[in-house]
């Protein structure tokens, strides 16, 4: 990293990732290892969007790195931010970056290269590097070639080599694989085997994902070959959810699929076949014991049975869409003042529901830490006034947010009144 980014003793690097995070280490290390600096941020610094790109001005940071999602609230307002600009590199990763978010990104910040980083921690986080000075042409931003010490092929089906533009699964070796699964000597054998394709050997990790070769050496991601996907930039395995769905009174049957919203962002949805009475606020409480807030499912559909494919098994590409209506738990209230109408719509387009009641909760309807924070930019562009992302916490409906932005409208003119009539007298 500190090769392919140019990173010196003028070099400061943002530390934005948590600790259990793998991409923690290289936020860590590298700064120091150079000679350079470490700027570290908590989650609430994050959080509170501008201070925290103010505090890139005065920490003069260089190279920073974010999940896309969290990209999307910084781009919010259209404008340029000093602390942006100034960057030597930015690096997305945890998520899939778009086209979209990089046209975007790169009319604002021309002079500023990405890099969309990909790699599993089982191979020490990133394995390739993609350095971009423009927005790419194809639909697909490729995840580009492999770093130092490492290689990666594109293998099919029967452990051969694909050649350019054929998609297979990526394998990798060299110094960063991992040597195994702590305690799951099965799982450690399947996946992480002898280097065949060269004479000395060495260990190589089959990531699970699909991807394949482009013409210019470059390598495009595909998707995952097995049931793992990203819900906010966290790797999460569909099964586990399942699982913990299995041991909840009342779950006869159950399959969970990620699935991509109105706004483009992955959201759980949960299918169940129940035996005793649908009662979402009870499974969610139920999961919500075992597992943590990201992996439990905003969207629930109630089977009668599960479709089953010829052989047996749940058919996945069958099960109907969702009804996001049934996100609430709230009886549905239409807007009652200009306020409000402004805060549905805005709402509805944020969080891709169709139909959004004044005294529906946020969180309920799929919302989350990274989308608070794209309300509040949207808020300030939209109505024009400010609202702290611990005030989206502490108000989770629209009718309590309009409420407090009333508010606040009435005491400033107030204090607006008051200071007019002091300079009368």
């Amino acid at each position: 990293m500190i090769d392919e980014l140019k990173m010196d003793t003028n070099s400061t690097v943002a530390f934005t990732a948590p600790f259990t995070f793998d991409i923690s280490v290289w936020q860590m290390l590298s700064g120091l290892l150079c000679g350079g600096r470490i700027a570290i941020y908590s989650e609430e610094d994050l959080l509170a969007i501008d201070e925290f790109q103010n505090s890139l001005i005065n920490n003069t940071v260089s190279h920073l790195q974010l999940v896309p999602s969290y990209v999307s609230s910084l781009l919010e307002n259209s404008e340029v931010v000093p602390g942006l600009s100034d960057l030597a590199y930015f690096l997305v990763t945890g998520e899939a970056a778009t086209k979209s978010l990089l046209d975007k990104w790169f009319s604002l910040y021309p002079n500023v290269p990405v890099v969309n980083a990909y790699g599993p921690a089982e191979a020490s986080d990133d394995i390739t590097l993609h350095i971009m000075n423009e927005s790419p042409t194809g639909a697909v931003v490729p995840i580009g070639k492999p770093v130092a010490n490492m290689d990666v092929y594109v293998v099919d089906s029967f452990d051969n080599l694909c050649p350019i533009g054929v998609v297979g699964e990526l394998w990798t070796a060299g110094i960063g694989v991992g040597r195994g699964y702590l305690n799951r000597e099965e799982l450690t054998k399947e996946k992480f085997i002898e280097n065949p394709f060269k004479p000395e050997g060495g260990r190589l990790y089959k990531t699970g994902d699909l991807g394949r070769w482009l013409p210019n050496g470059t390598i495009e991601f595909v998707g995952r070959s097995d049931d793992q996907v990203k819900i906010r930039g966290y790797r999460i395995e569909l099964g586990e959810i399942e699982n913990a769905l299995s041991v909840i009174s009342g779950v006869q049957s159950s399959c969970v699929l990620a699935k991509k919203g109105p706004n483009g962002i992955n959201r759980l949805v949960g299918y169940v076949v129940m035996d005793t009475e649908f009662d979402k606020e009870t499974i969610l409480d139920d999961l919500l014991n075992s597992l943590p807030e990201y992996m439990v499912p905003a969207l629930w559909v109630e089977l009668d049975e599960m479709p089953l494919t010829p052989n047996g098994k749940i058919d996945k590409k069958v099960l109907p869409e969702p009804d996001t209506s049934m996100l609430s738990t709230q009886e549905y209230v239409a807007p009652r003042t200009q306020t409000e109408e402004q805060l549905v719509e805005i709402w509805q387009n944020l969080l891709g529901v169709e139909k959004v009641g004044v005294r529906d909760n946020f969180f309920e309807l799929g919302g989350h830490s990274l989308l608070a924070t794209r309300l509040v930019s949207i808020i300030r562009k939209e109505l024009e006034v400010e609202l702290s992302i611990r005030n989206i916490f502490r108000f989770t409906t629209i009718e309590e947010i309009a409420s407090y932005l009333d508010y606040k409208a009435q005491s400033l003119k107030e204090d607006e009144e008051e200071y007019s009539i002091n300079i009368e007298i």
